[in-house]
């Protein structure tokens, strides 16, 4: 299989994250095809990535090879995936933020519930989900085997492809780093980050 696109440099990740559109991953009996996704820069060009400020325990995987999983826990209750992108010591990650289940769609309709064939894979938390993927696959190969998940080239074709600001960042709001396929029910509706209000905070006036 060529998985050259993810040996760009980490300089090149809004071209990886474009590339993955179309790419097909297997994981614990169930298939997507990715339709949508976001870009992620290392040190000091994105604030809205892990990375910004340097490795942490958290973010280092980002610095490692390429074609690596990053999955980490939001909101206290959802997992999310990434797909490590750019040469080692180079932090960049591709978010999967949706995907249409194209395989073991029983198995992820036991997983996921009642819901329509669209929602099953549509957001980047229900994908994890769809798939099986927590945290225990964190640091795991999506190459070799090795790992719960595997990605299988299949580039979707330029002409389908639309960009547009990611979705709830909350720094560079407006960076249009998010790819999808035009007119696939799959992906997930945009939404603007939104900060919290703390408790007890007056509102202005």
């Amino acid at each position: 299989m060529d998985y050259s696109l993810l040996d760009a440099p980490a300089s090149h990740v809004v071209d990886t994250a474009r590339g993955l559109l179309g790419w097909q991953l297997e994981a614990n009996g169930v298939r997507v095809s990715i339709t949508e996704v976001e870009a992620y820069a290392g040190v000091g060009e994105d604030p809205a990535s892990h990375s910004h400020r340097g490795p942490t325990e958290r973010s280092s995987v980002m610095f490692g090879p390429a074609g690596v999983l990053y999955v980490y826990f939001v909101f206290g209750m959802h997992w999310c995936m990434n797909v490590t992108a750019g040469h080692e010591g180079e932090a960049a990650a591709v978010l999967l933020r949706a995907g249409k289940v194209i395989g073991g769609v029983e198995l992820a309709r036991a997983r996921r519930g009642p819901v329509a064939d669209r929602e099953l894979a549509r957001g980047p938390a229900r994908l994890s989900v769809a798939l099986g993927i927590d945290g225990s696959a964190n640091r795991t190969s999506l190459l070799d085997g090795t790992g719960p998940a595997r990605l299988i080239p299949a580039p979707a074709p330029p002409g389908v492809i639309r960009s547009g600001p990611r979705v709830g960042v909350a720094a560079a709001h407006d960076v249009p780093w998010r790819f999808w396929l035009d007119g696939e029910p799959s992906v997930s509706p945009y939404r603007r980050h939104t900060p919290r209000r703390r408790t007890g905070t007056p509102r202005p006036t």
